[in-house]
């Protein structure tokens, strides 16, 4: 028997797996809260509370799980990217928080960093025109605490920080590495560039961890899980990286389409893959050879929560209900109406808290068009992204995941909008993290189980492309030249190959 914990930003799930056939033996998840009293911008967890967190879905898996326990022959870790918290080197103890990828506290700071240098000087080693965020962070925090950065101490995040819980092992996987402002993705390496322009040394930053290489768990630990010592751990993962090797099995080329918290794409090109978009994560291809592209969108379910309720109803379970109903209706906008569907990034024009625009709206507007016109600008701007790689070839299959991935308007939009890719849908809600972190072991066990969509009952192709000119002309007019205007290029489409 295999397990495999997924460590993400709100919950943490573990589940147990059979490794020939990758049944799903037994399941356990709980809630992470997330402390956002204090200053604005806050997103702060307790890192007791997480160790607790995992003792207790191993416990329940364990109850589950019987006489199996006892077979368990590896476990493997997968982690959400981009969270802070300093320790002590040796013994792995906490001294501060848990600082979130989305802990926005350090935002200034984010920004004098990367005004330092231009695009260019960022791009030649991390292939991305920005710093990664953790730079701004050391900034931040040691203005409030400089004595946290001495020798004794690193700088974790969380996959790394439990890692080292189960093994006593430091090791970091390289998206978190490239978010934390300290990797070369050329060179696939720690670096120390970035690092002189916040006075750090590369050695304050865990080692990266190499191939699917485990390390055994400790006794400590073993202890705590009711498992023998010794057993192999893999990881720890990035959460898209595990995600991704959950549904690579499906075709030779396929972009996972993860619409979460925030709508993500992740996909493989080999060797020279051309400009890129600018803010991408290039990571080495976790199966195969190239590279994996994380590739965030500027949007996700935090526009769509807002868009729920606002124009359908404040509580969110009744809005999900009643949506449904809506676009059974009918699917897409009247024509003329859309939404650029940037509402949690700051406004790019004057000032302000948010970038979203509500264009084409007139006496006759209703909240359930002002609704339909969220939903279609959200799949416009995925395939405003990603349209250069489908034009190019360089995809051969969509597969969708995460909770936005159940609204049947996404599916009918995004069918349409790839035609003639084929889509897929996995068929299991919370496994993708659990079951890819679990490669090293078993690719079978790895493999998300998917079902085919159709889009039977799509929207009107004609009314859809009318929409996607006035998205792209609103986009030029309102966005073009801006970090939003960075569509991924591959080579052989316009992009320079790097």
């Amino acid at each position: 028997m295999l397990i495999g914990l997924d460590l993400g930003t709100t919950g943490l799930k573990a589940a147990a797996y059979e490794p020939d056939s990758g049944r799903c033996l037994a399941e356990a998840a709980c809630r992470l809260p997330i402390q956002t009293e204090g200053e604005e911008g806050t997103r702060e967890q307790n890192p007791d509370m997480l160790l607790g967190a995992l003792a207790a879905v191993c416990a329940e898996l364990r109850q589950k799980t019987g006489a199996r326990w006892a077979r368990v022959a590896g476990l493997g870790l997968a982690a959400q990217g981009g969270s802070t918290l300093i320790v002590q080197r040796g013994d792995g103890r906490p001294l501060t928080p848990i600082y979130l990828w989305n802990d926005y506290r350090c935002f200034a700071h984010y920004l004098r960093v990367r005004g330092q240098q231009p695009a260019a000087f960022w791009s030649a080693f991390s292939l991305r025109d920005d710093p990664g965020v953790g730079l701004g962070r050391v900034l931040w925090l040691r203005e409030r605490q400089p004595d946290l950065f001495g020798a004794q101490n690193l700088y974790v995040g969380v996959g790394e920080y439990v890692f080292h819980q189960l093994t006593g092992a430091w090791r970091q996987e390289a998206c978190h590495a490239l978010q934390s402002g300290c990797y070369d993705a050329r060179a696939d390496q720690l670096t120390a560039t970035p690092l002189e322009l916040v006075g750090l040394p590369v050695d304050f930053f865990a080692p990266l961890r190499r191939g699917h290489a485990t390390a055994p768990l400790t006794a400590a630990a073993a202890a705590r899980l009711g498992l023998p010592a010794g057993l192999p751990v893999a990881g720890p993962y990035n959460d898209h990286e595990a995600g991704y090797l959950s549904v690579a099995h499906v075709s030779q080329r396929p972009l996972e389409c993860s619409l979460g918290t925030a709508w993500v794409g992740n996909f493989v090109l080999a060797g020279d893959f051309g400009r890129g978009s600018g803010y991408q994560l290039p990571i080495p291809a976790p199966v195969g050879t190239g590279r994996l592209l994380i590739q965030p969108l500027l949007t996700g379910n935090v526009t769509w929560d807002w868009a729920l309720a606002q124009f359908v109803h404040a509580d969110l379970r009744e809005a999900l209900r009643r949506q449904a109903d809506l676009f059974k209706e009918r699917l897409l906008p009247p024509a003329g109406l859309m939404f650029l569907p940037w509402v949690n990034r700051p406004s790019q024009l004057g000032g302000g808290a948010g970038s979203g625009v509500l264009y084409g709206v007139s006496p006759a507007t209703v909240p359930a068009d002002m609704l339909r016109a969220v939903a279609a600008g959200m799949c416009l701007e995925f395939d405003r992204m990603f349209a250069p790689l489908r034009a190019a070839g360089a995809l051969d299959s969509l597969v969708l995941c995460g909770g936005a991935s159940r609204g049947r308007a996404f599916q009918q939009l995004l069918a349409v909008l790839f035609a003639p890719l084929p889509l897929h849908l996995i068929t299991e809600a919370d496994g993708m993290g659990t079951r890819g972190c679990l490669y090293p072991f078993s690719p079978a066990a790895c493999r998300m189980p998917m079902e085919p969509l159709h889009a039977d009952a799509g929207p009107d192709r004609a009314q859809l492309d009318g929409l996607r000119r006035l998205y792209a002309e609103l986009f030029r007019r309102l966005y073009a030249g801006d970090a939003l205007d960075s569509a991924f290029i591959p080579a052989g489409a316009g992009g320079k190959a790097p």
